[in-house]
């Protein structure tokens, strides 16, 4: 890697966020507002023009046609993604696990964000761009080592296979193109509250992206996906 990464060194971009309503989304909005390169923001979360709604492609479609106007853009970041589903946390044991918690995990967490990079990556400007998505260090197969939390892992790993699948084939028309699942770090927000306890320690979603941003701009385009943490250490699948 090194300091003078393509996506920036060209000066100017256009940004846009999905999910812009969560702690991580809004703080990565603020980064790119601040930023006097940044020529455009489109922001996307449930109160968007077309009724956004992770859960229904029929929106996710839809606005994706609505943000096209103002593209393309150089940088796409999916913010989107949840812990507890229906007010449920994540299954500790194998005795918990029920087929509709599982199902409604992967529609969150894994289908919906796959929807939204089917019909937002081709917003993509040609040539050097960054498509990253928000995953989980928990996603990782290799790297796991306390078990639990299995429809969260799960739905997380197989999101990671989808970046992973759709950057080998949008490589194909643009190899300068970098896809990224990204780890925030444990950040401090609404979504994750429930399950922090003392002894973690907590980043501040605006710290968190400082980094991630830090590590998206120090990227070259590669073969297939990125799995990095908000430090820009890469993370086994």
């Amino acid at each position: 890697m090194i300091n003078t990464p393509p996506l920036f060194a060209a000066g100017r971009y256009k940004a846009l966020v999905v999910g812009s309503s969560g702690a991580i989304g809004g703080a990565f909005a603020q980064a790119f507002f601040s930023d006097p390169q940044c020529t455009h923001v489109e922001l996307v979360s449930r109160g968007s023009q077309s009724n956004f709604d992770l859960t229904n492609h029929e929106s996710i479609s839809a606005q994706a046609t609505l943000s096209s106007a103002k593209g393309p853009y150089e940088i796409i970041i999916d913010a989107t993604g949840a812990i507890a589903i229906n007010g449920v946390g994540p299954e500790k044991a194998l005795h918990s696990l029920g087929p509709d918690q599982l199902m409604q995990s992967f529609l969150v967490n894994a289908i919906g964000p796959a929807m939204v990079l089917r019909y937002f990556s081709p917003l993509l400007a040609k040539g050097s761009s960054v498509y990253a998505k928000l995953s989980a260090r928990v996603g990782s197969i290799t790297d796991n080592g306390k078990g639990g939390w299995y429809g969260y892992r799960s739905a997380k790993a197989a999101l990671n296979m989808l970046l992973q699948t759709a950057a080998i084939e949008l490589q194909r028309k643009n190899p300068n193109l970098c896809v990224v699942a990204l780890q925030p770090g444990t950040v401090k927000s609404k979504l994750s509250e429930p399950f922090i306890n003392a002894s973690i320690a907590l980043l501040e979603p605006q710290e968190s992206v400082a980094g991630m941003l830090g590590a998206l701009k120090a990227l070259q385009p590669k073969s297939g996906a990125y799995f990095l943490d908000h430090k820009g250490l890469e993370i086994p699948w």
